[in-house]
């Protein structure tokens, strides 16, 4: 089931020929062909607002345009569960869902600025504690030369004024060394709340997990460390079963509770070679490396298998939950020509397993996860 009418992607005449997405190498249509294309696209774009009964902005007609083209499939994939599970799609949704994703970029631009910040403080570090070495070891040397004036005061009163002068150029280096001192103890007091400031820019505050960025950072940093140790890495995208369900029945605060509680079990089998985060939402995201596909499988089926054998209640109403089940998507990542296509390949997998039931592990192919434009 999907989130239009199945006839827009009919082989001939169908949408995605209409938007210019089918058949490679076809000619540019002529000008009266044009537009007839853009009286379908109108059309098809018309309709599908009309069956989900969406008011016309330019964020539906974006979103109408992006899942009929397929130029958003994140979007389009999200609108199919939604569909799929007897959600609407509605304004407020799209609104959440473009919002989520703004927060992402928003993040990642924090993250860059917090990582320029950090290379300015260390080097502002490095300098001041040098400075301060300089400082200290003029100071030690004016400080003798103080004393061999002072000694040599019977001279002359030209003598006496090169001490006091002396004098008041040590106490003012003294000065500004104490103030080197409170300054590299600020700067280390700012090093500390800004590493604060980066674990909370990248941990799940309902789960405890890293969230979707800081999982993003440590995909390339292990896909580029296993492609090079030639190692094998393995990618697998989690979502709660009826999950809407949950939160329907029994409330946003229970669904929380189901969320840390999937989330504990997945932190089970997470260590320096097993990384786990929320993606967002009600799905989890699991990196496996040094792991072969069949070991990582056996490890995230044996998790599911463990926690559909459960029985929950929700404590704080005794109202019996029943099972919390997930569904899963897995991938050999060096299957794909890149992450952000194991990525897509593992998310069609987990699709793939909503669709064949819930409550099992599907494995992605060699061609999941390649768009029209691949």
């Amino acid at each position: 089931m999907t989130a239009h009418d199945p006839s827009l992607h009919a082989p001939a005449g169908g949408i995605l020929h209409w938007f210019g997405l089918g058949r490679t190498g076809a000619k540019p249509p002529a000008h009266g062909q044009r537009e007839t294309l853009r009286q379908h696209q109108l059309h098809a774009i018309g309709e599908f607002l009309e069956q989900h009964r969406l008011e016309l902005s330019a964020q539906t007609l974006t979103a109408a345009h992006g899942y009929l083209t397929g130029t958003d499939q994140h979007l389009a994939r999200q609108m199919d569960r939604r569909v799929a599970d007897g959600s609407p799609v509605t304004s407020d949704w799209l609104d959440e869902v473009y919002h989520r994703h703004d927060r992402i970029d928003e993040l990642a631009e924090l993250s860059a600025l917090m990582q320029r910040l950090e290379t300015s403080i260390d080097e502002f570090s490095k300098t001041s504690v040098d400075a301060r070495s300089v400082t200290n070891d003029y100071n030690s040397a004016l400080e003798a030369h103080v004393e061999e004036l002072d000694q040599a005061g019977s001279a002359g009163a030209v003598i006496s004024d090169l001490a006091n002068i002396a004098k008041a150029m040590l106490r003012r280096t003294r000065e500004i060394e104490k103030a080197m001192v409170v300054s590299e103890a600020e700067t280390r007091k700012l090093k500390r709340n800004l590493e604060v400031a980066r674990r909370s820019s990248e941990e799940d505050h309902l789960t405890g997990l890293p969230n979707r960025r800081a999982f993003e950072a440590r995909f390339e940093t292990e896909y580029r460390a296993a492609r090079a140790a030639m190692e094998p890495l393995c990618l697998a995208l989690c979502d709660i079963d009826h999950f809407k369900a949950i939160n329907d029945g029994h409330g946003h605060d229970a669904g929380d509770r189901v969320l840390r509680l999937v989330a504990q079990n997945l932190a089970r089998i997470s260590d320096d070679r097993c990384h786990v985060a929320r993606h967002g939402g009600e799905e989890f995201v699991v990196l496996f490396r040094e792991k072969s596909l069949d070991d990582a499988i056996q490890a995230l089926d044996l998790l599911r298998q463990e926690l559909a054998a459960r029985n929950f209640v929700n404590r704080a109403t005794d109202t019996p939950i029943g099972q919390i089940t997930f569904s899963g998507g897995i991938t050999d990542v060096f299957l794909h020509a890149d992450r952000r296509t194991a990525l897509r390949a593992a998310d069609i997998a987990l699709y793939r397993a909503k669709e064949r039931g819930r409550n099992r592990i599907e494995i992605a192919g060699v061609t999941d996860g390649l768009s029209l434009t691949d």
